[in-house]
């Protein structure tokens, strides 16, 4: 399931719907989606999980930016996204997920 966009009419902005698919969950019970967006806080976009063991979270991002982001399961580990526009080096020694919009 890739990063879903839909662009906004009359409006600067982009809906993206970031969706973790159950395989990469790893049977979390919580997980968050962090990143550029919210200044890297953990405890503010909480995802949805669905009945089939996926979590999603839509939010509104700016047009004609990228933004690095990853999800944080049940608090201790990180994930990227699987199908990411790309991914950057992180100062951790590991890789960031990228949206582009």
């Amino acid at each position: 399931m890739a990063l879903k966009k839909q662009y906004l009419k009359n409006k600067p902005g982009c809906k993206v719907t970031f969706t973790l698919p159950k395989e990469a969950a790893k049977n979390a019970s919580e997980v968050y989606v962090v990143g550029d967006f919210n200044e890297w806080n953990t405890s503010t976009m909480r995802m949805k999980k669905l009945k089939n063991g996926s979590f999603t979270f839509t939010t509104t991002l700016e047009r004609g930016k990228e933004y690095r982001f990853r999800y944080l399961l049940d608090g201790t580990t990180w994930e990227n996204d699987w199908h990411a526009d790309k991914y950057v080096s992180n100062e951790f020694g590991g890789e960031n997920s990228v949206v582009v919009v």
